[in-house]
């Protein structure tokens, strides 16, 4: 499928404001075992301390500017033949999916290109009208545990988040949508904790038969350069003792598409 002289012609006098910091036509590395053309967008409902793009989340001016989205469509259909996903992460996306969505539906419907979105999985509403819409094809998300430390909101707050994840943990299983499931790992982490969340989250993938998780340690300086260097010198770089006995976890509750990545943190 390719974009005729007309339909560009339409598109460039469309309106679409995107607020992001640009992308890269070709990666292989943001999901797994696939190539993207991956699309970076500001702004985030969270504040993760160990968050590497938080310039990004906090819309910082240095960072974040308004897309040239007719750019932004000449290069993904030059590299649509090359690319499994275009995919879509920021920051948190779907803060921004009503003017997402224009530029969702132009990928798949005009250039043909699948779509992975990698969310929070906070935003439920947002979440599920872009799924009823019929143009998502591949998510991804961070299970983020414990989640009152890692949301880095109060814990009132982070409670709410957390019902809502598992909301849309239920939501996904229930159309079945492929997904890349994340699992940041912090040192010092309370094992008994992880364990009851896990076990929570889990619940609601019971009967999703389209999900691998993927195990990945949280990274500090200098290989990142976290919102919160302090936090991030106490709780990130777990050792492989503390991934492996993560992996033990979620074999010992029957997960078998099990991905362990002892240096290289998503995001």
């Amino acid at each position: 499928m390719s974009i005729t002289t007309e339909q560009f012609s339409e598109i460039k006098h469309r309106n679409i404001y995107l607020i992001g910091s640009g992308w890269k036509p070709i990666s292989m590395i943001d999901v797994y075992n696939s190539v993207t053309f991956t699309l970076w967008l500001c702004g985030c409902n969270l504040k993760c301390p160990f968050c590497h793009n938080w310039m990004l989340a906090i819309n910082h001016p240095s960072t974040c500017r308004y897309l040239d989205i007719n750019k932004l469509i000449e290069e993904l259909e030059s590299a649509r033949i090359l690319i499994d996903y275009l995919h879509v992460t920021g920051g948190e996306p779907l803060i921004q999916y009503r003017e997402l969505e224009k530029i969702l539906s132009l990928a798949k419907n005009n250039i043909g290109v699948n779509i992975s979105i990698n969310t929070n999985f906070t935003l439920y509403k947002p979440l599920k009208h872009l799924i009823d819409s019929g143009i998502v094809d591949h998510l991804a998300t961070d299970l983020k545990i414990p989640y009152d430390l890692l949301y880095g909101h109060s814990k009132e707050v982070a409670d709410t988040l957390w019902k809502l994840f598992i909301k849309s943990l239920a939501l996904v299983s229930e159309y079945n949508v492929p997904l890349e499931l994340r699992i940041p790992v912090m040192k010092n982490i309370n094992i008994k904790i992880f364990r009851k969340y896990l076990a929570e989250a889990l619940d609601k993938l019971d009967k999703h038969n389209n999900y691998y998780v993927i195990i990945q340690p949280l990274l500090g300086p200098p290989i990142t350069n976290p919102r919160n260097p302090e936090w991030c010198r106490k709780y990130c770089d777990p050792d492989k003792h503390t991934l492996y006995l993560i992996k033990n976890e979620l074999e010992n509750m029957g997960i078998q598409r099990l991905i362990v990545r002892e240096t290289l943190s998503f995001g």
